[in-house]
């Protein structure tokens, strides 16, 4: 009997962990435009969301030396695929769990020679979490209770501005639930 209790919770706690881990959508109802912010870029540029308001946009917070770093490339793939319909990714690199490279140099360097990027924005090392978040970041945490946990964790932006939708580092950016999502993001 114990044993079957003990899988019991066991499938629950696993089921609970899935859906976690998947991100979530953010209903109609609370959406609200995200405050006006800037990312300094890694070069030097600035990155104003609501330049991009017109855009589909998402934001995937970043670590070189993270072993879900491998994304950068399906995040390129989804630049790629979509930029002419109205779509850009902004990787926000952040050493918040310890897993980047010491400077900005570094970081911009190394993603072009591992991963090929070149046309993907890419804001400066920022901070994501506490007190010292973005404000983009501190935004998402105080309005929609999300904040990212590890790295790889991604924010789709609707045109205007809207959080469609949150998703966790698991989840592939060229997954077809993720670009199902993107598709509808642009159509919409």
């Amino acid at each position: 009997m114990r044993k079957v209790v003990y899988g019991v919770i066991g499938l629950f706690m696993l089921i609970g962990f899935a859906l976690s881990a998947t991100g979530a959508a953010v209903s109609a109802s609370s959406r609200s435009p995200m405050p006006d912010v800037t990312f300094q870029g890694i070069e030097g540029q600035n990155f104003r969301l609501a330049d991009w308001s017109d855009k589909v946009v998402l934001v995937v917070n970043t670590a070189s030396r993270c072993g879900y770093a491998g994304q950068f490339e399906e995040m390129q793939e989804l630049l790629d695929r979509y930029a002419d319909q109205g779509f850009t990714v902004l990787a926000v690199p952040s050493d918040d769990f310890r897993q980047e490279l010491p400077t900005n140099e570094e970081v911009r360097r190394y993603c072009v020679m591992a991963f090929g990027i070149e046309d993907m924005p890419m804001a400066q090392i920022t901070a994501i979490t506490g007190t010292k978040a973005h404000p983009f970041y501190a935004w998402l945490r105080d309005r929609y209770h999300f904040e990212p946990d590890w790295n790889f964790n991604k924010v789709l932006l609707g045109r205007g501005g809207e959080v469609l939708r949150t998703y966790r580092a698991s989840d592939a950016p060229m997954s077809e639930a993720m670009r199902r999502d993107i598709e509808t993001a642009l159509k919409g």
